[in-house]
C-alpha cells in the first residue's frame, strides 16, 4: 500500500498530533478515539473469518428497530461496549440495536462524553460478502460530570458533534474519521496490527455523475422525488448533461464511502411507508452527515440541514440527501417544485 507521506502515520499519532493543535486539550478525547480503534480491531478480524467461525446467520431475535439481529451484529455490539465502559472517558453510550442508553457500570468513574454508535451498518449484507461497517458518534455530555450519563446528553443536534467516523471492512478495512479539522482515511495494514494514513485530507468532488438510491421504492416516493431521478436517468444535450450512472450496494458505509470519494448524491428519501424516513438520526444521518460536510459536501432532510435537526428521541429517524454541493442542490430544486 503506497503512503501519503514520507513517513509512517498511524491513527494514533495522528490523533495525538491533532490533539496538539488544540488549545486546552487533555487528551481524554483522544483516548477516546484510541480506544475505538482496538474495537475496529477485533471487530475486522471476526468479519474476515465470519464463514469459518459460524458468525454469518441471524441470531432469531429482533432488535428496536423490529429489524431481524445477525450474529455478528451482537458481536460487534458487545466488543464496543466492552472495549469502552471501563475507560473512565465516557459517561454512557447508545446503540441501533439497545432500546436505552447503556450505562457505564460500577465501579468504573464516568466521563466527559457520550458514545453512539451503529455496531455494523449494512449486516443483512454479510451472509453475501459484501462490505459493511461501523459507524460512530462522540458528543461533549451537557450534565454535570462524574454522574451517569442520562438521555440530554445523547439528544444534541449534530453540529454538536467533536467527532464522527466509520470503519469500512471489505477488501481492505478503512477508517475515516473527522475532529472537526477536515477528514482523514487510515487502511488498516493486518501485517503491523495498525491503521496507517492513506487518505489526507478528504475534499468530496464539488459534482459527481453517480446517484445512490434503492430505485426499488420509486413508486413509494413523493412526485418530486421521482422526478428527481427522472432528470437524473437523462441525456439533455442542450443542457450538457449526460444521464447519471445508478450505484447501490444497499450498505450505507459503502454508498456514501463512495460518493465521499467520487462525487455524486446519496438518497434514502421518505416514502408512504417510512414518512418521517428510515435512517437513524442518531446512530447513521448526523456521524455521515458530519463527516460528508467536513469534506466539503451538504447533507440535507429535503427541508433542512440533517446536523440543525433537533433530535426528540434516541431512535429517531429521517430522510437523508448527502453527497456533492451541486448534486444535493439539484435534488433539493426538484423538491421545491409544486
Amino acid at each position: 500500500m503506497p503512503l501519503v507521506h514520507d513517513k509512517v502515520i498511524t491513527i494514533e499519532r495522528h490523533i495525538i498530533e491533532q490533539q496538539e493543535r488544540s488549545d486546552g486539550a487533555t487528551g481524554d478525547f483522544s483516548a477516546v478515539l484510541r480506544d475505538l480503534t482496538l474495537a475496529f480491531k477485533i471487530i475486522n478480524r471476526e468479519v474476515m473469518r465470519a464463514g469459518l467461525v459460524d458468525a454469518l446467520g441471524a441470531t432469531g431475535t429482533r432488535n428496536i428497530q423490529g429489524e431481524m439481529v445477525q450474529k455478528l451484529d451482537a458481536f460487534a455490539d458487545t466488543v464496543i461496549y466492552r472495549a469502552m465502559d471501563h475507560t473512565g472517558h465516557l459517561c454512557g453510550m447508545a446503540s441501533e440495536e439497545n432500546a436505552d442508553i447503556l450505562p457505564i457500570p460500577e465501579p468504573y468513574k464516568c466521563g466527559k462524553y457520550v458514545l453512539l454508535f451503529d455496531p455494523l451498518d449494512g449486516s443483512s449484507n454479510i451472509d453475501v460478502n459484501v462490505s459493511i461497517g461501523t459507524i460512530f458518534s462522540i458528543l461533549r455530555r451537557v450534565t454535570p460530570e462524574g454522574t451517569p450519563g442520562t438521555l440530554k446528553d445523547f439528544l444534541q443536534p449534530g453540529y454538536k458533534q467533536i467527532a464522527a467516523g466509520y470503519t469500512i471492512y471489505g477488501p481492505s478495512t478503512m477508517l475515516v474519521y473527522t475532529a472537526g479539522r477536515g477528514v482523514y482515511g487510515f487502511t488498516y495494514d493486518p501485517s503491523v496490527g495498525e491503521f496507517l494514513l492513506s487518505h489526507d485530507d478528504i475534499r468530496i468532488p464539488p459534482h459527481g455523475t453517480i446517484y445512490s438510491v434503492n430505485e426499488g421504492n420509486y413508486h413509494k416516493w413523493d412526485r418530486r422525488m421521482q422526478r428527481y431521478i427522472d432528470w437524473a436517468k437523462k441525456d439533455i444535450p442542450e443542457e450538457g448533461k449526460k444521464a447519471y450512472s445508478l450505484r447501490y450496494i444497499g450498505s450505507m458505509v459503502a454508498d456514501v464511502h463512495r460518493t465521499l470519494l467520487y462525487g455524486g448524491v446519496f438518497l434514502y428519501p421518505a416514502d408512504i411507508k417510512s414518512h418521517r424516513g428510515k435512517l437513524r438520526l442518531l446512530y447513521e444521518a448526523n456521524p455521515m452527515s458530519f463527516v460528508v460536510e467536513q469534506a466539503g459536501g451538504l447533507a440535507r432532510d429535503g427541508g433542512q440541514r440533517v446536523l440543525e435537526i433537533l433530535p426528540e428521541k434516541l431512535h429517531q429517524r429521517t430522510p437523508l440527501i448527502v453527497g456533492s454541493p451541486q448534486n444535493v442542490t439539484e435534488v433539493e430544486r426538484f423538491l421545491k417544485e409544486d
